[in-house]
C-alpha cells in the first residue's frame, strides 16, 4: 500500500440479539473461544481484561497487536456490544475483520440488530 492508498483499518461495531442467556454470562467460554478466533487468524494477543458484574453479564476486551476486540453483555436484554478492529499496517485486513465478527456472530447464534462498519 502507497500512501495515496493506505487506510489504517477496517473498525466493525455489531449489536447482537441472542436466545442463549448462558451465553451472555458464560465470559470464560467466551474467552477459550477468543483464544480460538486469535489462533485460527494469526493474531498476536497482547493482553486479555475481564470484568465480570453481579449480574453475570462481562466487559471483555482484548488487546492484540494488531489493534482488538471488545464485548459487552446485557443478559437482562439478551444482547451484546462486540467491537472488532485491525489495522492494516503490512496488509489489509479488512476482510479478516468482518471473517471474524461473522465467527462471533455464529458462536452467540445471534441475530445482528446494528451493523456499523468504520473505514479508518
Amino acid at each position: 500500500m502507497d500512501q495515496n492508498t493506505y487506510s489504517p483499518g477496517l473498525h466493525k461495531l455489531v449489536t447482537l440479539q441472542v436466545k442463549e442467556v448462558t451465553l451472555l454470562t458464560d465470559s470464560e467460554s467466551f474467552i477459550t473461544f477468543s483464544e480460538k478466533i486469535i489462533r485460527d487468524f494469526e493474531l498476536e494477543k497482547v493482553g486479555i481484561i475481564t470484568h465480570n458484574f453481579e449480574n453475570n453479564s462481562f466487559t471483555i476486551a482484548i488487546c492484540l497487536k494488531e489493534s482488538h476486540i471488545c464485548i459487552h453483555t446485557w443478559p437482562e436484554f439478551k444482547q451484546l456490544t462486540l467491537d472488532v478492529y485491525l489495522c492494516n499496517y503490512l496488509q489489509d485486513n479488512s476482510q479478516k475483520v468482518k471473517s471474524i465478527t461473522n465467527a462471533f456472530v455464529n458462536y452467540f447464534k445471534a441475530v445482528v440488530l446494528k451493523d456499523f462498519e468504520i473505514n479508518r
